[in-house]
């Protein structure tokens, strides 16, 4: 069983704001801003701390992955409105995870650059066990992989996240479409994504059809992922892990949940 996430103290002090924590000249805004978010402060002050109070300020990770999903959706709310905290990057915390790791979240995603998950869900240091593999493609590395977070690490939730525009989906389009394989071991990843690409329904709309195409590999990845893996399979079945899918817009930067 993963122990309790380790979280540090909070220190009373009703003169602490966002803009004394910067003006002091030790911590840019966005560092202070992570501090205070790691802490569980708000910009103007301390929440759920009064003077002597011996109690941390931080609250209970989420457990539950309905709970999990919420909190990286409002991650992802924060990303999109431009209004990231940048959480859990500062000193104190990374010290804290020394010990050991408890992230709320397995995260397999595509490997493409724009697409950092712990950027987009505004999460930070511990907070996701993330695989990235090309449109998401399962291999025994990533399934071994996940297998880890879901037995070793006990994370509530396993998220498969495609994203628009992703180059992989669109190579497997133009080879189902008549184009020349890719050379080298790209050609396998086309291969693993064929299927999904297949299912579609072809459409006169490219954009539409690759959007739809996105979509079906990453619901196809998450239903493989418990097909193919018994200790996925029993998590799920017993109420400990669940597998959900989404999509991630390139331009809004908004994730939709499938």
């Amino acid at each position: 069983m993963a122990r309790p996430r380790r979280t540090p103290a909070c220190r009373p002090s009703p003169q602490i704001t966002l803009t004394t924590v910067i003006d002091d000249g030790r911590l840019s805004r966005r560092h202070a801003l992570g501090l205070l978010g790691a802490l569980g402060l708000t910009a103007t002050g301390l929440a759920g701390c009064s003077s002597g109070s011996s109690t941390t300020a931080a609250t209970s990770p989420p457990t539950t992955a309905d709970d999990v999903w919420a909190a990286l959706a409002a991650g992802n709310e924060r990303f999109a409105a431009g209004e990231p905290l940048h959480p859990h990057e500062d000193e104190a915390y990374r010290e804290s995870l020394v010990d050991g790791q408890h992230p709320i979240a397995c995260v397999l995603s595509c490997a493409d650059s724009r697409v950092a998950p712990e950027l987009v869900f505004d999460q930070g240091l511990g907070d996701l066990f993330t695989v990235r593999s090309a449109g998401e493609v399962l291999d025994d590395a990533v399934i071994g992989s996940i297998e880890y977070a879901v037995e070793h690490v006990a994370v509530p939730l396993v998220a498969v996240l495609g994203h628009a525009g992703c180059g992989a989906v669109r190579a497997t389009v133009d080879v189902v479409r008549g184009g020349p394989a890719p050379d080298g071991a790209i050609g396998a990843l086309v291969r693993e994504i064929e299927p999904a690409v297949r299912a579609v329904p072809t459409s006169a709309d490219d954009d539409a059809y690759l959007a739809a195409c996105v979509e079906a590999q990453a619901r196809g990845a998450a239903a493989a992922l418990v097909a193919a893996s018994p200790i996925v399979r029993e998590a799920v079945a017993a109420g400990r892990t669940a597998v959900v899918a989404g999509v991630y817009d390139l331009e809004s930067g908004r994730i939709s949940r499938l």
